[in-house]
This record gives C-alpha cells, sequence and structure tokens, in this order.
C-alpha cells in the first residue's frame, strides 16, 4: 500500500493559497512558494531550545535549527500546525504561542539539492517543559542564550532558512527571552 502524499498549500507573495502542490515537488529546484511556520522556544531563563534535525531526515539531514518547523496541512491554521508539529517532534504542547510576524524566502539547501522557497508564519513562547524528542525527528536539543548560539553557529552547521527566520522574530524573540541576551 502507497502512503497518501503529502500535500503542502502553494501561496501568492501576500500569502494568499492559490492551490495545492506535494510536498517534496515544491521543494525540487527551482522551488515553488509554500506556506511554512517556525517556532521559537524558550526557557524562563531566556535560553532558546534549538534542535538538532535527525540524521536520517531527507532534507537538511543532521543541522541544527530553531524549535520546530513545518508547513500546515492545506486549511490548517498555522498556529494550530506549530502546536501540533511541536508535540509530534518535541513531545512538548506549547501554550501561548504569539505571532511573530512572517518572512518569505527562498534558500537552497547544497547538501540535498532541495529549495525552501516559503511563506512563513513564525511564532514565540516560552516552556518549563523538558522536550521528550522524537528520534525520527530530532536528532538532540539544545538550550542556548544568546552568546550559546554564536558560539554554537561557529562549530557546527544550522539549516539554510536559520538566519532569516531569527532576523524575522528577533524584534518578538526580544520581547519574549529578554534574560537571554537576545
Amino acid at each position: 500500500m502507497t502512503a497518501a502524499p503529502v500535500l503542502l498549500e502553494v501561496v501568492t507573495p501576500q500569502g494568499e493559497t492559490i492551490g495545492e502542490a506535494e510536498k517534496l515537488s515544491v521543494h525540487r529546484q527551482p522551488g515553488t512558494l509554500h506556506r511554512a511556520f517556525s517556532v521559537f522556544l524558550f526557557a524562563p531563563d531566556g535560553r532558546m531550545l534549538l534542535q538538532r534535525r535527525a540524521l536520517t531526515k531527507y532534507h537538511s539531514a543532521g543541522v541544527w535549527s530553531n524549535t520546530c518547523c513545518g508547513h500546515p496541512h492545506p486549511g490548517e491554521d498555522p498556529a494550530a500546525a506549530a502546536t501540533r508539529r511541536t508535540r509530534e517532534e518535541l513531545g512538548l504542547t506549547p501554550r501561548g504561542l504569539r505571532a511573530a510576524g512572517t518572512v518569505v524566502y527562498h534558500h537552497a539547501d547544497e547538501a540535498s539539492g532541495l529549495v525552501e522557497h516559503e511563506y512563513n508564519h513564525l511564532f514565540v513562547g516560552v516552556t518549563s517543559l523538558a522536550p521528550r524528542p522524537d528520534p525520527a525527528e530530532v536528532h538532540e536539543t539544545a538550550l542556548v542564550d544568546a552568546a550559546g548560539l554564536g558560539a554554537l553557529r561557529r562549530r557546527a552547521p544550522f539549516s539554510a532558512w536559520f538566519p532569516t527566520v531569527l532576523a524575522a522574530a528577533l524584534p518578538d524573540i526580544r520581547r519574549t527571552a529578554p534574560a537571554g541576551g537576545w
């Protein structure tokens, strides 16, 4: 039995849904603009929860990235999708996620040859719960303040989209987790 294809929302640069396409097809060169989300969760002391993607992922395997990222199902609210995937990947059900804007980008992943061309909804929040990662999704996690993030970025690879989503969410990150030195 073949698994049903995973469909994503194809969108305009303004975020208006104009159709659906299969997940892998939107990530092939040259990339199709589609809806996505990125979550940044923080410990009460202001440290950011990062994840290192599972080594078996077909895309951006083994690289560090923000707490969680993914794609809503067609018609699914991005905040609901962000909550769902954070629970699935990290065993955390974030409460009080706040929208932190949107950002559009087009980044190639050199290792896989795939492309991230996304209209990305950004979310920030705080959790005091310890993650329980699904090993099929997450290889490891880390809690870092701003200085720790800088040190990790100098010694380890990060997802192609991480610098863009971090910069776009930074004003809300600073309001959410000022103790982290953001």
